[in-house]
């Protein structure tokens, strides 16, 4: 007996020792109308450049999803809208970044996005979400003002996917476990790719991915610099989660509301010695996160 592709899938899904991939339908990434609550627009977008630099290069492709959703529930919707456009950089495109996404310099040339048409695909759109927005965002900004505008959302770091079980926030890891597959890494596919997988539960907490992003984003953030911190114990911070800001000369780190007190006491016990100090903290939003510009500062005592 043959059987048939869904057959021979049904039955390897039912055996503890398979797991089946399906390739990912672009056109039916998405939900239902949504038909309670409080509906708005969001935007998934990706973009594929010249190199990682955006003070020196430049933005080559840009995909944009725009989906529905509910804001009590985190339900994905319909997509009520895309695009995928292609501009020139006015310069070669690297050898090795093509080798990445495939775009070459016959592609892009004499190509421009049309601002126009990305402004009104982007009226009425209450949230911008990329899978690395501390990436995406500085380059559009760079592109276009209308960028700096808009409340931004990283669906790597406002989703806690390795508390619900994932070993890591890559795309591609996510959508494998997610069961399906694609052609990736051009910009449009990468959008829908990501909103297949933000319409999914979240591990075992029976809400959406999408929901958690949303709940991440409402909130502020904070980077607390943790001055004069003693040179010797730089790997303990590092262990703790800073990073160098090299411009400034200090350690960072980005926290959440709830984890300020427990941050604060950690750093004058493990690094000042249980003494009386004061760190610099910065209050980060949906409109300043991730875009490399600074939100509001102040010194706080410890």
């Amino acid at each position: 007996m043959t059987l048939s592709a869904e057959a021979a899938a049904a039955l390897l899904s039912a055996h503890a020792d398979y797991r089946i991939l399906r390739r990912l339908d672009p056109n039916a990434v998405g939900g239902p109308p949504l038909t309670k609550g409080t509906v708005r627009r969001a935007a998934i977008i990706d973009t594929e450049t010249t190199g990682m630099d955006p003070k020196e290069d430049r933005v080559i492709e840009i995909g944009i999803v725009v989906f529905e959703y509910g804001v009590e529930t985190g339900e994905v919707g319909p997509v009520v809208g895309h695009l995928s456009a292609l501009e020139d950089p006015g310069r070669p495109i690297p050898p090795e970044t093509t080798a990445i996404h495939h775009i070459t310099d016959e592609m892009v040339r004499g190509k421009r996005f049309d601002d126009e048409v990305i402004t009104r695909l982007l009226s009425g759109v209450s949230l911008i979400i990329a899978h690395n927005a501390s990436f995406d965002r500085p380059f559009l900004e760079n592109r276009m003002s209308l960028f700096k505008n808009l409340p931004w959302a990283c669906s790597i770091r406002d989703v806690d996917w390795r508390n619900a079980g994932y070993g890591s926030s890559a795309l591609e890891f996510l959508v494998y476990r997610s069961g399906f597959f694609y052609e990736g890494h051009r910009a449009e596919i990468d959008c829908r790719a990501v909103l297949a997988v933000l319409a999914r539960p979240l591990g075992k907490t029976g809400r959406s991915a999408l929901g958690e992003l949303l709940e991440h984003a409402r909130q502020p953030s904070y980077r607390v610099a943790a001055l004069d911190s003693p040179f010797e114990l730089k790997d303990l911070l590092k262990t703790r989660g800073y990073r160098w800001n090299a411009d400034a000369k200090v350690w960072v780190r980005d926290i959440t509301d709830a984890e300020r007190t427990a941050e604060f006491e950690w750093l004058r016990a493990a690094i000042y010695g249980g003494n009386s100090v004061e760190v610099e903290m910065e209050t980060l939003d949906a409109k300043r996160r991730y875009s490399g510009r600074e939100g509001k500062k102040e010194r706080v005592s410890l």
